[in-house]
């Protein structure tokens, strides 16, 4: 990198910040058009849910006022443009059920949902990097092999199958923490361990492999050679050079952690986006089904491109990467 001056590199960065700006933008408009088609495509008129019985032996002069009151008797394609239009200023309409904005709903569910994710990826993070880390340094074979088979195991289970398991073993044997509904840090544990674990299988298996590979490079070689113990060399040289990968999985991570709040937090009884979003999908509230989405992906989207850009700073390959492009 020496022969990038310091000024180009710059030039480079804003180069690819507006780049992926662009990207974003555009993944931004697919996701909220295919929230709007989907919406759409589910069996169900919201119109007919709310007069009830199916729509059956309902007033048609009172259906066509309620269709056009909630502005879904034009054609389809000038409900998404004026979708995307409102969209575009942060507005999602009122729901059908309430009658109450919708992104002050988002608003007031949104930070449960956000504590969730949050807490399952910090506890997440910890588990993988505390297992990826007593693998490099256990001299016991039996230990390792377990400690190999643990991320693939942890990805691979069921999130109800854990959730059942915890509840049945912390809440209604232990009574150590509140089976449904709980609020505060101890409502937040079995949700949060819940979501944990395929995040700590994926950050254990990258950041596992990472550490064997860095065992064979020069500066771990040095440090031995200079009479580093085994426990120095790895938590002070290794760890550091080989979390580079983890930060990059951050982005991804998120992501799934919001779209798994929303299973999480239906089997724990939680509030947040994710009952939200299924009272909606019952009652076929198209605007605060659209709005969740696409806040949802916006979010997801928004995080993406921090990491990239921070992946700049911390990696500065990725701007000779991007000369050669």
């Amino acid at each position: 990198m020496s022969w990038i001056r310091r000024g180009d590199r710059g030039g480079i960065r804003s180069t690819m910040v507006r780049r992926r700006l662009f990207s974003a933008v555009t993944v931004l408009i697919g996701v909220v058009t295919v929230a709007f088609a989907v919406v759409h495509l589910i069996p169900g008129d919201p119109v007919q849910t709310m007069l009830g019985a199916g729509g059956a032996f309902v007033d048609p002069a009172q259906e066509a006022a309620l269709r056009h009151e909630l502005r879904l008797d034009g054609p389809l394609h000038e409900q998404y443009f004026a979708f995307l239009a409102s969209a575009a200023q942060g507005d999602f309409g009122t729901s059908f059920q309430t009658g109450e904005p919708v992104t002050q709903m988002i608003a007031e569910a949104a930070p449960a949902s956000l504590s969730l994710a949050g807490a399952a990826l910090l506890l997440g993070a910890l588990i993988g990097t505390g297992i990826a880390v007593l693998s490099r340094l256990t001299n016991s074979r039996l230990l390792a092999s377990a400690l190999a088979v643990l991320p693939v195991l942890a990805m691979s289970l069921p999130a109800y199958w854990v959730a059942a398991l915890l509840l049945q073993f912390f809440s209604f044997r232990l009574g150590l923490v509140p089976a449904l509904g709980g609020t505060g840090i101890r409502g937040l544990v079995l949700p949060a361990l819940t979501m944990s674990l395929p995040t700590a299988g994926v950050v254990a298996q990258v950041l596992a492999s990472g550490l064997r590979a860095a065992e064979r490079e020069s500066y771990v070689l040095m440090a031995r050679a200079k009479g580093a113990t085994r426990s120095r060399v790895v938590l002070r040289h290794m760890l550091r050079n080989t979390a580079l990968p983890v930060i990059t999985l951050t982005g991804t991570t998120v992501g799934s952690l919001l779209g798994a709040a929303v299973v999480t937090e239906t089997i724990f009884g939680r509030p947040g986006l994710g009952r939200l979003i299924i009272s909606a999908l019952n009652a076929h509230d198209y605007p605060v089904i659209q709005g969740v989405a696409a806040v949802l992906g916006a979010t997801m989207i928004l995080i993406s491109l921090l990491v990239d850009v921070l992946f700049t700073y911390l990696d500065p390959r990725v701007i000779s990467t991007a000369v050669w492009r």
